[in-house]
């Protein structure tokens, strides 16, 4: 498998990894979204119900951010070590990567379980939709250390390029959720708490395999109980490399939370209903992209690692183009036919009408997505930690959050100008982004050039 990846068609490659990859993060998604569809359509409360459900995001997305600073930050530095033949380093990283989640999950687990309650309200719950939230949050909330199992350990069985494997990972646990959805939610009538039972179960599952995989014979790295004591020189560097993807989840938390409060303090529930749609919509945007670029990173990281230059360079933009494509192509769709997209998620016609309106102006900046998200990820897979934490800084911390106040102050309709913030914020940043990344990878790949020659 090194081999193929320093020598085999780089296109082809990008098919064999990304293919599974985009799989795997679609149903990934799936997680969430069936979840989202079921509640939407139970009978009289759904629409209170999904807009309660849509309130847990922020702590669904600061789970997963502390996923990601072990496994996002741990993948790529795992993959340069094996490009540069040191096995030894690799296994250690894997190893003490899922020491620290293991350690973050129990942390996590009482803070978020004990204060639920508080932060939600601070989210934007109302009376109507804090008991929704919840009856979701704290059942979720019990089973966090198997999401951040699979979430955080997964990427280094991609990184080895068993693409099929780890959507294999992720194609387990969704099928046993939208399996066992409706069976909880509606024949057992447990609403809410059914959704998030389903949900733990079948990441407990997915958790399983993924430590039983990267324990076993196949895995060219093997995760061995010697290698989990921490060592500063192995786990400090993949915890770098991870701020990056942390800080874009985790401020996508902080950004959910100015969103769902403005909202909630300028459209009511319904608002934030819509909101709770618009995100779910988005991800089925952002969610393949980053199932692309998942494709492309070992290749990208193992070859970079190597000093192969002309493939890093194809292989980045054959995700470059495909990234882009796909994002315009969402775009179109957003603007032709939104109506198609937010009916998906409830039977609630009000809430069905308002989500379309706001899902062209939410995402009307959709197209830039590719480009951003495309050159992002190829800086962490070119092991850039600080760059990319900071460009991670400047679409959310710099452009967006500050928009979401600041917009409403400026025009008549607060609701729009909260909306608006999102394709303001979107196009800057990706434009920042991309010349920023042009600009570097010239550098880096020069860099790299001279280290293969000595």
């Amino acid at each position: 498998m090194n081999q193929e990846m320093g020598t085999a068609n780089v296109k082809g490659l990008m098919v064999k990894f990304a293919v599974p990859a985009v799989v795997g993060q679609v149903i990934n998604l799936l997680y969430n979204i069936v979840d989202r569809i079921y509640i939407g359509h139970i009978p009289e409360v759904g629409a209170s119900a999904l807009t309660g459900v849509g309130l847990f995001t922020p702590i669904l997305m600061l789970i997963t951010a502390f996923a990601l600073l072990a496994g996002a930050g741990g993948a790529p530095r795992a993959a340069i070590a094996m490009g540069k033949k040191d096995f030894d380093r690799a296994e250690r990283i894997i190893a003490n990567c899922l020491t620290v989640l293991l350690m973050l999950a129990v942390v996590l687990t009482v803070v978020f379980y004990v204060t639920a309650p508080d932060l939600l309200r601070w989210f934007g719950a109302s009376d109507v939709t804090l008991p929704y939230a919840l009856d979701y949050a704290r059942i979720y909330i019990l089973g966090s250390v198997f999401v951040m199992i699979v979430m955080g350990m997964n990427p280094f069985i991609t990184t080895q390029g068993f693409a099929k494997m780890s959507m294999l990972t992720t194609v387990i646990g969704a099928v046993i959720n939208i399996a066992l959805d409706p069976i909880f939610i509606f024949a057992l009538d447990l609403g809410v708490q059914g959704a998030a039972m389903a949900t733990v179960l079948s990441q407990a599952v997915s958790a399983v395999w993924v430590l039983m995989f990267l324990s076993g014979k196949k895995s060219i790295l093997r995760l061995k109980r010697e290698n989990m004591k921490l060592r500063g020189e192995v786990i400090l560097p993949c915890l770098a490399l991870g701020a990056s993807s942390f800080v874009m989840i985790s401020t996508e938390s902080l950004l959910s939370i100015s969103f769902t409060s403005s909202l909630a303090k300028f459209g009511g529930d319904l608002a934030v209903g819509a909101m709770t749609v618009l995100t779910s919509i988005n991800q089925l945007i952002t969610m393949p992209l980053q199932g692309i670029c998942q494709g492309g990173q070992p290749l990208i990281s193992y070859n970079y690692g190597a000093g192969k230059t002309d493939r890093v360079k194809e292989a980045f933009f054959c995700q470059f183009a495909v990234c882009v494509g796909y994002a315009t192509a969402f775009w179109l769709l957003i603007q032709i036919a939104p109506q198609v997209l937010t009916g998906v998620f409830t039977s609630d016609t009000t809430l069905v009408n308002y989500a379309a309106w706001a899902l062209r102006i939410y995402l009307a900046g959709a197209f830039s997505i590719g480009f951003q998200i495309s050159c992002q990820q190829a800086f962490m897979a070119l092991g850039q930690a600080k760059v990319s934490l900071l460009l991670a800084c400047l679409r959310k911390l710099i452009l967006l959050i500050p928009l979401i106040f600041v917009l409403p102050l400026l025009f008549g309709d607060k609701v729009l100008a909260v909306f608006l913030a999102e394709p303001i914020s979107d196009i800057t940043a990706a434009a920042v982004t991309t010349i920023t990344f042009f600009v570097y990878f010239k550098r880096l790949l020069a860099e790299a050039e001279k280290r293969s020659e000595k």
